[in-house]
Formats: structure tokens, sequence, C-alpha cells
């Protein structure tokens, strides 16, 4: 589906000229011209701007139904808490590498990682 296909369609179903929209969105009729003939994407906003002029809710705008699409029962997704970088993937190989190699010291004995240099416990100045 073309987005400017449906914009006429709907237009001329709410019996409006371009002019009308103009007048409801503050949209230039030229533009809306050019959206409707495929030459200009409107943005996010314009859209909205023109499902009010419509009196529609957004979605139809993309959608025909009368009532919003139903969705498939997708599976379930993890939240953002469960999702961090290198829990996964490439980033999960490196993630290991780097913990293996920090887990050793430069003589090659296990160490606690970030132990480097706090035998005195942690210090607040750094000296260069």
């Amino acid at each position: 589906m073309i987005i400017g296909d449906r914009l006429r369609e709907m237009r001329k179903e709410k019996k409006l000229s371009q002019g009308d929209v103009e007048k409801r969105t503050g949209l230039l009729r030229c533009y809306i011209s050019r959206v409707e003939n495929g030459h200009t994407v409107p943005a996010v906003e314009t859209l909205e701007k023109l499902a009010r002029a419509f009196e529609v809710p957004l979605y139809q705008l993309f959608y025909e139904g009368e009532a919003p699409p139903v969705l498939p029962n997708l599976l379930k997704r993890k939240s953002s808490d469960e999702i961090f970088w290198g829990s996964s993937g490439k980033g999960c190989a490196v993630s290991k590498q780097t913990s293996a190699s920090l887990e050793q010291d430069w003589r090659g004995r296990p160490q606690a990682p970030f132990a480097h240099g706090l035998e005195n416990g942690p210090s607040l100045v750094s000296t260069f």
C-alpha cells in the first residue's frame, strides 16, 4: 500500500477537497497533492495532523478495517533489564575473553578482576 493512495482514498470518502484538508491541517494544498501523488513521504507528525483532519485514529491511515488489527501471539520478549551487552552473540564472546584475561595477573596467576593496585585499599588520589 502506498500511503498517498490511501490518503487520497480517505479524503474522497470524507468528501473533502485538498483545500478543505489544507484548512483543517495547516498543510499547504500543493504539499497534500505531492503526498497523494507519491512525490513526498509525510512525517509521523504530518500523518497525525491528517488523521485528525479525517477524524480517524492514526492506525486507520495504514489499515482498512474498523477495529485495530489483531496482533499475533508473539513469544515472550525479554525486558530491557534482561538484555545487556555481552549476554549473547559476538558481545558474549568478547565479554568472556575480557573477563578471562582480567582474571590473570601479568605472571599468569589467577587474580580477582580489577584487583591490581588495590593491595593497600582503594585510593581517591591517583599518582602519575
